[in-house]
């Protein structure tokens, strides 16, 4: 509940317009959401995993299975229809918080429905072994399942570019246009802003509108690749190749 209402002002915070102290934004917010995130699926997994050892050395009972059993078929409901809401809103805004929330609340299904299943065995069998040995494959799975959200958090966060296929089609964009070359083509996403930044190469003797023409259009090209998405285009304009200067330098 605490890490939904986090994510909550995450996703408020990363909406707000640049201002002079962000000028590019919160959008890195969703990111660090998405990380803490997974850094407490983590740790709340090693916790189960060290409280299945705990019971299994202790050898504790198991108490009110059928109070535990008409709990985890409410939380099972529950979660079946949060997770068919929020993995619904993830398609449509494609917001890292939200897909992790909708990861976090998953994990949270498979849990109950081995919960469920080991407290059946368990009220059926008398063997408790059964309760912690499902205990510790729930959080090996927790753990599992944590390690996409830290992942794909901390490589936002280090201005991972975005995915090949899609860089690909900004070059092919440039290259069916009026350019010679392009070169420092740089892409990287935060929240729902998308940052590309090149620098295109045209002959000495065009002019600086007819340039400035062309950036335009491969920009808006550019920007039709995802409509769901804000584009913020930034294209340096070179009157021939100094890549190979800069790389000298």
């Amino acid at each position: 509940m605490f890490v939904s209402i986090f994510n909550y002002f995450a996703i408020v915070n990363s909406e707000k317009p640049e201002d002079k102290d962000f000028n590019y934004g919160r959008g890195k917010i969703e990111a660090l959401a998405s990380l803490l995130e997974g850094l407490i699926i983590t740790f709340s997994g090693i916790f189960l995993l060290y409280k299945a050892y705990e019971k299994y050395i202790k050898g504790e009972k198991s108490l009110y299975l059928n109070e535990s059993l008409i709990i985890m078929i409410i939380s099972l409901l529950v979660t079946i229809f949060l997770v068919l809401y929020l993995n619904k809103v993830a398609k449509i805004t494609k917001s890292m918080v939200i897909k992790a929330d909708a990861l976090h609340y998953k994990v949270d299904l498979y849990s109950n429905l081995a919960v469920l299943f080991s407290l059946v065995l368990v009220s059926i069998t008398s063997y408790e072994i059964i309760d912690v040995i499902v205990s510790i494959c729930i959080s090996l799975y927790i753990i599992y399942s944590a390690y996409e959200l830290i992942h794909n958090g901390f490589l936002v966060l280090l201005d991972k570019s975005l995915e090949s296929n899609i860089v690909k089609d900004i070059e092919n964009i440039i290259k069916e246009n009026d350019v010679n070359k392009f070169h420092l083509l740089k892409t990287r996403e935060a929240a729902n802003k998308i940052f590309v930044e090149v620098h295109l190469v045209f002959d000495k003797i065009i002019t600086l509108y007819e340039a400035h023409k062309i950036s335009d259009k491969i920009e808006e090209k550019i920007k039709l690749l995802d409509n769901n998405k804000e584009w913020i285009i930034n294209i340096h304009l070179d009157p021939y190749d100094d890549s190979k200067i800069k790389n000298e330098r």
